[in-house]
């Protein structure tokens, strides 16, 4: 059984349209996330607060990103609260008396606290993430680069009947995903029956056509996957594209869950919230259950590219939770195809690598030749298999947003499905009909590079200068296979509270961990 992993991704809003945000980039990594058989949903949240309701509720809450101020007083935080035109989680209507179903008793807990309590459950949760040093890293911001991350006491909520048709949905997403590239990198038979033209894998920047014919342990390619989905205006669920090399953001989820705990623990214990508290345990065993060969009690290590890296701290909580070694490549050697770990003991054995760096940066003598964050010699390793990767090599072929593209006639073909989660309409620029629609519509589209991750490479037409819209224009005439386009969504929102004393606003973007 495949589970799934669900949190927030910020993304920035317009008065009339939700932009997407330029998120968190790694050097040499975009990061992770996982499955076990028999473990229950986990929710990742890269931003702000989240539970998930058991039983009892049958709900599942996350926190999220919010914008748009409105500035209010006093409690309660909601009567001038308005909707507008969104769909909005918490309210069918403006008015207290409009609130959805599923946040009622919700709304009745927050109703009944002072703006000192209110303050102090927020102040308390700060303080908790700044002594924990829990961070995240933008690139190329004026603001600075090292963030604490943001905190929400006002959650969003999934009822229990939405998340099953979501956990139905990856789980077929993922599925296919994994029967794709299986196939590309065996028989090739997608290709054979032009399910997909053949061009567009052969050039996708992260096909690794020399690892054709490998072996891969229990036939896994993509053990941790992070899917972005949306809510658009009319409520409905899209996915927005697909994380298959190294997605992150789970600790941000699990210490989110924590300080949710400590300011509302009444409630938590009243609303008989899921537990995540067993994440950390899962991932170990899908760890384990990939070894070379079913090794038993094999030895498990996380590859960081090191201190400096945006993920840093999420590599470290991780490791520190499962009990396993956190090690950088300097810390690793490969002889006779093994891999051994450097130990003031001497050279211990290594098994399984869960790796937080890219597959250009893994091993320089097979990819980038300058780069100091792998291993030399553990792409031979790995072809022997004597040990395993999670993620594997070249899966970020299924994350090229033209194969996004094709993923609904991946289910079909693999599955004989149709998408239970549709993709958002996306136009290709490398087909002559899309490429004329993009040209003449730069200024009304989202374009996207094949390639970049957390709103890197994207013009964002609406809210673009003329200038911004002529070099991408340059950009894809250059290039047309580099680049997708499609339409502004105006997401889905609800409230959330900062301080000093004001509503705001915005858009949530799940990222939906499955494997």
């Amino acid at each position: 059984m495949l589970n799934s992993e669900c949190g927030t991704l910020n993304r920035n809003n317009s008065p009339q349209r939700s932009k997407e945000r330029k998120g968190k980039k790694e050097n040499g990594t975009t990061e992770s996330m996982e499955h076990t058989e028999g473990s229950t949903f986990s929710i990742q949240n890269s931003a702000f607060s989240n539970l998930v309701l058991g039983p009892a509720w049958g709900l599942l809450i996350l926190g999220q990103f919010v914008k748009s101020c409105l500035s209010l007083a006093t409690l309660p935080m909601f009567e001038k609260y308005q909707p507008e035109d969104f769909f909005d989680e918490m309210f069918a209507a403006p008015g207290e008396e409009n609130v959805r179903p599923h946040y009622r008793e919700l709304l009745k807990r927050y109703l009944t606290l002072s703006q000192e309590e209110f303050d102090q459950k927020r102040q308390g949760a700060d303080l908790s993430f700044l002594r924990q040093g829990i961070t995240f890293t933008v690139y190329n911001d004026d603001e600075g680069t090292e963030r604490i991350f943001p905190f929400d006491l006002i959650p969003r909520i999934i009822p229990a009947a939405e998340w099953a048709h979501l956990e139905r949905g990856l789980k077929q997403r993922i599925t296919a995903l994994n029967l794709f590239l299986k196939d590309i990198y065996t028989d090739q038979k997608i290709l054979a029956d032009k399910v997909i033209p053949e061009s567009y894998v052969l050039s996708a920047k992260h096909y690794r056509p020399e690892f054709r014919g490998t072996k891969i342990p229990r036939d896994i390619y993509i053990h941790i996957c992070g899917s972005d989905l949306i809510r658009d205006r009319n409520g409905q669920y899209l996915v927005l594209e697909d994380n298959g090399r190294c997605p992150s953001g789970v600790s941000y989820m699990l210490e989110n869950r924590a300080a949710m705990k400590r300011a509302f623990p009444s409630f938590f214990a009243r609303s008989n919230v899921r537990s995540i508290d067993e994440y950390s345990d899962a991932l170990l065993k899908m760890l384990r259950y990939i070894a070379p060969g079913g090794r038993k009690n094999p030895t498990v290590v996380l590859l960081t590219p090191g201190v400096y890296n945006s993920a840093y701290f999420e590599h470290c909580f991780l490791a520190r939770q499962m009990g396993v070694e956190i090690v950088e490549g300097r810390d690793l050697v490969v002889e006779d195809k093994k891999v051994f770990m450097r130990t003031i003991k001497g050279l211990e054995p290594v098994h399984v690598i869960y790796r937080r760096i890219d597959d250009d940066f893994l091993d320089p003598t097979v990819f980038r030749k300058d780069s100091m964050l792998g291993v030399p010699g553990l792409v031979s390793a790995y072809r022997a298999g004597n040990v395993a990767l999670a993620n594997s090599i070249g899966t970020g072929v299924a994350d090229d947003k033209v194969m996004y593209y094709f993923v609904p006639r991946m289910i079909k073909y693999y599955l004989d499905q149709d998408p239970i989660i549709p993709n958002v309409e996306t136009y290709l620029a490398s087909e002559k009909k899309d490429y004329d629609f993009i040209l003449d519509n730069l200024a009304k589209l989202v374009v996207k590079s094949a390639n970049e991750a957390g709103g890197y490479g994207m013009l964002m037409g609406p809210w673009a200068s003329k200038a911004e819209v002529e070099k991408f224009r340059g950009q894809i005439k250059e290039n047309p296979r580099n680049f997708i386009a499609q339409p502004p969504i105006s997401l889905s929102r609800r409230p959330g509270y900062r301080v000093p004393t004001c509503i705001w606003r915005g858009p949530y973007m799940p990222r939906y961990w499955t494997g």
